[in-house]
């Protein structure tokens, strides 16, 4: 890969445009653009999870997610670029399942929280469900592929299962919600 990055202030993008992989510029408010940093603020969250001490099995699978979202931030870098394939969405999927094998089924609604792990698992699964969103705005003026959707859409699943994970680990019960308590 050599120096790629070694300039990193060019200035170029001090009007509010931005390059895109393909040469081309663009608005740094566009869709594409957002949903570009909605990705890599996700990236960060999980960064940011993994410098807590975490299970040797949630660390890896979530160092592997790291490395599938720069591809999926690739891909919506170069337009017409396919970089996500069907076979990470399936890795996804059966990551949740492995993981949640083990979990109590669930009979309410959680809220956020217990251990400082599962709240930042809670907040990155919250982030990728707003770059989710990003992901359908852009679709709705382009073309975004379905194993882009699908992947962000079972990674929110899967933070969520890792956020049970590392409370259950942890010995820290789920909070349930309680819909029934006092409202004053």
């Amino acid at each position: 890969m050599g120096h790629r990055l070694s300039k990193i202030v060019t200035r170029t993008g001090d009007a509010g445009t931005t390059g895109l992989g393909d040469g081309s510029r663009v608005a740094k408010d566009s869709a594409r653009i957002d949903a570009i940093g909605a990705v890599d603020e996700l990236n960060s969250a999980l960064g940011l999870l993994l410098a807590e001490a975490l299970p040797d099995a949630v660390a890896a699978c979530l160092t592997e997610v790291q490395h599938d979202l720069f591809d999926l931030g690739g891909e919506l870098s170069i337009p017409g670029h396919a970089a996500v394939s069907e076979a990470q969405v399936i890795r996804l999927e059966e990551a949740v399942e492995r993981f949640n094998a083990d979990l109590p089924p669930l009979k309410e609604f959680i809220l956020p929280g217990g251990t400082r792990a599962a709240s930042l698992a809670h907040v990155a699964r919250t982030v990728c469900r707003r770059a989710e969103r990003s992901l359908v705005h852009l679709g709705a003026s382009t073309t975004v592929r379905d194993p882009v959707r699908k992947y962000v859409n079972r990674l929110s699943d899967l933070l969520f299962v890792l956020a049970r994970v590392l409370n259950r680990d942890a010995r820290r019960a789920d909070v349930l919600w309680r819909k029934d308590r006092q409202r004053a």
